[in-house]
C-alpha cells in the first residue's frame, strides 16, 4: 500500500509569510503545518501523481488488458519514489508544465510521462498513462484521498483530544455545585460536571456524525459511461474493474455519476464539520462566560501581556480566537455543502474552485481545536467562587417547594411562590417562615427546611460521571 502523506513539511519563511493574503499561511503558518502538505496545491498535485500512477500499476496488472504487460522494474521503482517521496521540486516541475498546458491535470500526466522516459518500456507507458481518464477521475480520487486523511490523521485526534479534557472536566467537577442561568438569570442549581459533561456528550455525537461519513468517488470516464473503455477493450468488464481500483483505496465506489462525482458525500463531511464547530461555538462563548463569572481562573504563562495599558489582565483570549476561527470554518463548510453538489447538466467547472477551499476551512477548524485544547489546558476552577455565587440565592428553592406543594395538593402552590420570589430578595428565614407554614406532612416539611441552594442538585453529579 502505498504511503499517502509525504514526509515533507514545508514551512514558509518569516518574510514570506508577511505577504501571505490567508493568516493560515500567515500569521498561523506554523501551527498548521501538519495540514500544509496534505491539503495545500502540493497535496492536491502529489495525490493526482499518486492516483496517475496507481491507475497505470493497476491496468499493467490486468492480463485481459494484454499491450501494456508487466511494468518494468524500473518503471515500478520509480512510481514508488513519486508516490512516497514526492518532494516540492516535483510539483514545481508539474506547475511549470501546467504554464504550457493551462490545465492541471494534464500537467501532472505530461510529468509522469517524462519521470518515466528513461524507463525500458516509456513508449508503452505513454500510451496507457491516463488511459480512458477524464480529469475529474483524477481528482475526484485525489480529494478523496485528502479528505479521508485528513479526517484520519489529523481531525479526529484533535476532536477526541478536546472530547477527552472536556470529559476530564467533567468527572473532576461532578459535584462542583454551581448557580445555573437561564435567559441570563438565576436558576435551578448545577454542577460545573454536569454542565461540561453536556457539551463532550454533544461533542461526541457530532464527531460520530463525521466519522460516519462514507467517502465515494468514481473512475468511469468522461461522462460516467465507460464509452471509451468499452470501445477499446469490449470483453472487459470495466464497471467491475472500476470499482475494484477505487476500493483498491479504502473508498466507496460510486457507479452512476456524470462527468463528475456528485459531491453528496463532501456535503455531509462539510455538514458534519459545521455542526461539530456549532457546538464548539457554544462551549466558547460559555466558557468566556464561566471565566467572566469567576468560576474559572487561568494559569498564566510568563512573558505572556495580557493588555497592552491594563497589567493585571488575563483574557480569555484562547477562547476567542477559536470563536473567530469557528465561525470561519463554518461559513466555508456551510457555502461548500450547499454548493458542490450543484452541477449544470453533466458538469461544470464552479465545483473546482470550491473545492479548493477545502484546505481554508479545515484549516481554520483545525486552528480552532487547537486554540480550544490550549485554553482548556489553562483553566483553573475556582470551585469556593462558584459555591458562594450559589449560597445564598435562596429563591432559586422555589420550584422544589411549589413541586413538593403540588404532590400533596396545596392550592395555587406556583402562584404562592411566585408571589413570595419574584422580583424580591429572598433569604433564608423569609424562604424557610413560609415552608413552615405549609399544610405538609411533617417528614415533608423537614426535607424542605433542610434543603439549601448547594444541595438541590438533583442527580447532577451522576450524571456528570
Amino acid at each position: 500500500m502505498i504511503r499517502l502523506l509525504p514526509t515533507l513539511v514545508h514551512r514558509m519563511s518569516h518574510t514570506a509569510s508577511l505577504f501571505a493574503l490567508s493568516p493560515l499561511d500567515g500569521r498561523y503558518a506554523a501551527k498548521l503545518d501538519a495540514l500544509r502538505p496534505l491539503l495545500s496545491e502540493f497535496g492536491l498535485i502529489h495525490h493526482r501523481v499518486i492516483v496517475e500512477a496507481r491507475w497505470l500499476a493497476f491496468l499493467a496488472e490486468r492480463p485481459e488488458i494484454a499491450e501494456i504487460g508487466p511494468l518494468s522494474a524500473e518503471a515500478t521503482a520509480a512510481l514508488a519514489r513519486l508516490a512516497e517521496n514526492f518532494s516540492e521540486q516535483d510539483a514545481a516541475a508539474v506547475k511549470r508544465l501546467e504554464a504550457t498546458t493551462n490545465h492541471d491535470v494534464k500537467a501532472c500526466e505530461y510529468f509522469l510521462r517524462e519521470q518515466l522516459s528513461t524507463t525500458p518500456d516509456a513508449d508503452t507507458i505513454a500510451a496507457f498513462l491516463h488511459f480512458a481518464c477524464t480529469s475529474e477521475d483524477i481528482n475526484n480520487v485525489a480529494y478523496a484521498l485528502m479528505l479521508q486523511r485528513a479526517r484520519e490523521q489529523l481531525l479526529l485526534p484533535a476532536m477526541t483530544a478536546v472530547e477527552a479534557a472536556i470529559a476530564g472536566m467533567a468527572t473532576e467537577l461532578a459535584a462542583a455545585p454551581m448557580l445555573s442561568r437561564t435567559h441570563g438569570q438565576p436558576a435551578s442549581p448545577t454542577t460545573m460536571g454536569k454542565e461540561m459533561r453536556n457539551v463532550a456528550a454533544r461533542l461526541t455525537l457530532a464527531r460520530s456524525a463525521f466519522t460516519d461519513v462514507t467517502i465515494f468517488a468514481k473512475f468511469n470516464g468522461a461522462v460516467g459511461n465507460f464509452a471509451a473503455h468499452r470501445i477499446a477493450y469490449p470483453d472487459v468488464d470495466w464497471p467491475q474493474l472500476s470499482a475494484a481500483f477505487i476500493e483498491s483505496f479504502e473508498l466507496t465506489n460510486n457507479p452512476l455519476t456524470t462527468q463528475i462525482e456528485p459531491h453528496d458525500w463532501v456535503a455531509d463531511y462539510a455538514n458534519a464539520l459545521s455542526r461539530y464547530a456549532t457546538v464548539l461555538i457554544d462551549f466558547c462563548r460559555d466558557v468566556w462566560g464561566y471565566i467572566s463569572l469567576g468560576f474559572f481562573r487561568q494559569r498564566t504563562v510568563a512573558g505572556e501581556v495580557g493588555s497592552s495599558t491594563m497589567p493585571h489582565k488575563v483574557n480569555p483570549i484562547d477562547f476567542e480566537n477559536a470563536e473567530g476561527n469557528l465561525g470561519i470554518a463554518h461559513a466555508l463548510l456551510d457555502h461548500l455543502a450547499g454548493k458542490l453538489p450543484i452541477s449544470r447538466w453533466q458538469r461544470d467547472l464552479s465545483d473546482s474552485t470550491a473545492l479548493r477551499n477545502l484546505g481554508p476551512a479545515l484549516g481554520h477548524l483545525a486552528l480552532a481545536l487547537a486554540s480550544v485544547s490550549r485554553g482548556l489546558g489553562k483553566l483553573v476552577a475556582d470551585e469556593p467562587a462558584m459555591a458562594a455565587d450559589l449560597a445564598e440565592r435562596w429563591e432559586v428553592l422555589a420550584e422544589a417547594v411549589q413541586t413538593v406543594m403540588r404532590r400533596y395538593g396545596l392550592p395555587e402552590p406556583y402562584e404562592q411562590l411566585k408571589a413570595l420570589t419574584r422580583g424580591k430578595p429572598i433569604d433564608r428565614e423569609s424562604l424557610q417562615r413560609f415552608i413552615k407554614g405549609l399544610a405538609l406532612p411533617d417528614a415533608e416539611k423537614q426535607k424542605l427546611l433542610e434543603l439549601t441552594p448547594l444541595t438541590y442538585l438533583g442527580y447532577s453529579e451522576s450524571l456528570a460521571t
